[in-house]
């Protein structure tokens, strides 16, 4: 279960780079802090249970976070 972590960082640290060369330094932010938590997550050796719950809160907070983002903050078909 770990390693799945670890994998969730790679992928979400590879999204963040994508967000930052498109100019997206906000949700790029929100990519690398998830980074950053799966990554400490993968080198925790929790219990699987532990590690759905922390996942779990994670996808509320996430959605939460994510949502906020794209209703207030972004403005759809703005330019640089």
């Amino acid at each position: 279960m770990d390693n799945m972590f670890k994998l969730c960082g790679f992928w979400t640290g590879i999204f963040a780079v994508m967000f930052f060369v498109g100019h997206m330094n906000q949700v790029a932010l929100l990519f690398v802090a998830s980074t950053i938590f799966f990554m400490l997550l993968g080198y925790m050796k929790l219990t699987e249970r532990m590690y759905l719950y922390m996942f779990g809160a994670y996808l509320m907070i996430f959605t939460v976070g994510f949502t906020y983002y794209a209703t207030f903050i972004h403005v759809p078909g703005a330019g640089h």
